[in-house]
């Protein structure tokens, strides 16, 4: 009886699971469009990543799909069959369109412009947007990875001996000998740097209104002389005048004299270290500060220890549009209290964006004047970029998200294990900013299981993923960064 039982389990078991597959594959595996609809074609250069029966999408949500791939004139042509409802114009453009990092494509569709002439059943989509290739995103990674190389190859050859270590070593320790006399110095003469600075100061501004006065004298008696001389010239120049200009002239003089008497014993006090501003000259120490700039280089290189480099990988199924959405974030976290999120995002959904046109028309049959509001959807990768501060359990962000501007609220329970974040972003991209909502545990390390709501405001676009992130501290990223290029 207990064989039997265990039989029936079994066979049970094995016809949920046929039934549920079978569910599952009809929800997922559901075609855009039928056999009705109009089909239309493009040439492209590359169909890498195109299967026949894929779908076809407009801002995202499918119309339709691929009805064949074949050769024509050394081009791809790809025969897509559209829905009936969905009109394309003249002007539409077609592209392929990354799913995912694993190198899928879909064919994404700009309809083009409403009232130009409409395509029909066997028309051809002339506007064909290229995308960049796996390979050629690959290539660039390499290209970049052997740029490193080298960086690393030549910092291990400077200071990965042991000559090399022990000079580094000795190096910092001067350093720090040097930064330690320089405080020293500074903090025992710091009273006397000042009284000297407030002196200079009070000898600038007492002696200003002399030496003014001493260049209106020479500029006046240069006046004087030069009218003299012309006067001389002239043969209109008296005794007298001579006289009195070559007194002027005089006392000018010995004005001059005087400053630059005064001047001489200033320079020789100071040469002589006489007072204070001529011992601080004098003073051998004070040579030692340079120790203030290696004190500032220790607090970089002891902020480089600390920084932390975490890298995310992640990618979410969304269950209503049958789509794959990819991330790819890196976390500069200089403490453990806040970070820098960088993010690139590669949305199906594109980046969409709203176009007000005011239109003057001559056409009897349309108003004279009449208001165009296009929606155009472009499939650019978007980008975040935001700061992170964290208060106990909470960690609030804010500054751009996926290419808008957007605030975050995360919740860290269970020793961070367990994290259920918030997103409000899209201000002005559509009407309702969009709100995601995303619970994220950690079942084994650095990998998280993720799933949530997002778009919750807008029941037309909302949609339901589940996803996997792989999270994990990059040490050899933070050893790069001090040789990345400076503005």
């Amino acid at each position: 009886m207990n064989r039997f039982s265990t039989s029936v389990k079994v066979g049970v078991f094995a016809i949920v699971t046929v039934i549920a597959g079978v569910f599952i594959y009809q929800f997922v595996s559901k075609k855009a469009a039928g056999t009705d609809g109009y089909v239309v074609y493009a040439l492209m250069d590359d169909a890498t990543g195109i299967a026949k029966h894929s779908q076809v999408r407009i801002a995202g949500i499918p119309v339709g799909q691929i009805e064949s791939i074949r050769l024509q004139d050394g081009k791809a042509r790809i025969d897509i069959r559209v829905r009936a409802d969905v009109p394309l114009y003249e002007d539409a453009a077609a592209s392929k369109v990354s799913a995912s990092l694993l190198g899928e494509y879909f064919i994404g569709i700009a309809p083009g412009t409403e009232g130009r002439v409409q395509l029909e059943n066997g028309d051809r989509i002339r506007t064909v947007i290229e995308a960049a290739t796996t390979d050629e995103i690959l290539k660039d990674v390499s290209d970049i990875a052997k740029q490193i190389k080298k960086v690393a190859d030549s910092l291990a050859a400077s200071i990965g001996t042991k000559e090399g270590e022990d000079n580094l070593k000795g190096t910092l320790q001067n350093l720090a000998d040097v930064t330690d006399a320089l405080n020293k110095t500074v903090r025992e003469n710091r009273q006397s740097i000042k009284n000297i600075l407030t002196n200079v100061e009070n000898i600038t501004r007492k002696g200003e209104p002399e030496v003014e006065k001493i260049l209106e004298n020479v500029r006046v008696s240069t006046k004087e002389i030069r009218e003299l001389l012309a006067k001389g010239e002239q043969g209109e120049a008296t005794d007298g005048e001579v006289r009195q200009i070559i007194e002027k002239v005089n006392r000018a003089s010995n004005s001059l004299e005087s400053a630059l008497a005064n001047l001489d014993t200033v320079s020789g006090r100071l040469e002589r270290g006489e007072g204070t501003l001529g011992r601080l000259t004098k003073d051998e120490k004070l040579i030692n500060e340079v120790e203030g700039v290696a004190e500032n280089i220790g607090e970089f290189v002891g902020g480089l220890s600390r920084l932390q480099t975490v890298v995310g990988l992640r990618t979410d199924y969304q269950f209503l549009s049958s789509t794959v959405k990819s991330y790819v974030e890196l976390r500069l976290q200089p403490r453990e209290d806040k970070y820098y999120s960088i993010e690139i995002v590669n949305d199906p959904r594109g980046l969409t964006r709203f176009e007000q046109i005011d239109v003057d028309s001559t056409n009897p049959n349309d108003p004279p004047h009449y208001r165009q509001v296009r929606t155009v959807t472009t499939n650019s990768f978007r980008f975040s970029l935001q700061f992170a501060q964290r208060m106990g359990p909470f960690v609030g962000r804010f500054g751009i998200k996926e290419s808008t501007g957007g605030v975050g609220l995360d919740t860290l329970l269970f020793q961070d294990r367990f994290e259920l974040t918030q997103d409000l972003f899209g201000f002005g991209e559509v009407v309702l900013p969009r709100w995601r909502v995303g619970l994220g545990y950690q079942f084994v390390s650095r990998l998280w299981l993720l799933a949530g709501v997002d778009d919750i405001l807008s029941p037309d676009r909302r949609d339901y993923f589940v996803g996997l992130q792989l999270r994990f501290n990059d040490e050899d990223l933070k050893t790069i960064l001090p040789f990345a290029p400076g503005p």
